[in-house]
């Protein structure tokens, strides 16, 4: 399975995205997704997570209440909006797939992610 994300771009401070992650030659349908970003010179970090069926959602505290996961199998696709964007949300983010059935107790290692898309720039700045 390969991973496509977009829907980055440059927003002011306040403003809001929606960004989309779509898998093409293989199906998600039956695994946990996850949400990254990476700042220049910054360690990746986690950001949200999502079961397969969507009865369980995570977030870092750092996004919780401001950004929103979610996903629709039937379109092979997991979406992040945010929310209230801040000058330091700027980052690369990443939508990965995690190679763990229990994602309660993995979901924010990286390391527990076994496919990555190529990552979409949101840059917030006035």
């Amino acid at each position: 399975v390969q991973l496509q994300a977009s829907g980055g771009g440059l927003v002011q401070p306040g403003g809001s995205l929606r960004l989309s992650c779509a898998a093409e030659r293989g199906s998600i349908a039956t695994y946990h997704m996850g949400w990254f970003r990476q700042a220049p010179g910054e360690d990746r970090e986690f950001l949200a997570a999502i079961s397969w069926s969507s009865d369980e959602k995570y977030y870092a505290n750092s996004v919780k209440g401001r950004f929103a996961v979610d996903r629709y199998n039937a379109k092979n696709s997991v979406y992040l909006q945010m929310n209230s964007l801040k000058p330091d949300d700027t980052a690369i983010y990443y939508c990965a797939r995690s190679h763990r059935s229990n994602l309660k107790n993995y979901y924010s290692d990286y390391l527990e992610y076994d496919v990555w898309g190529q990552g979409t720039l949101v840059t917030v700045s006035s």
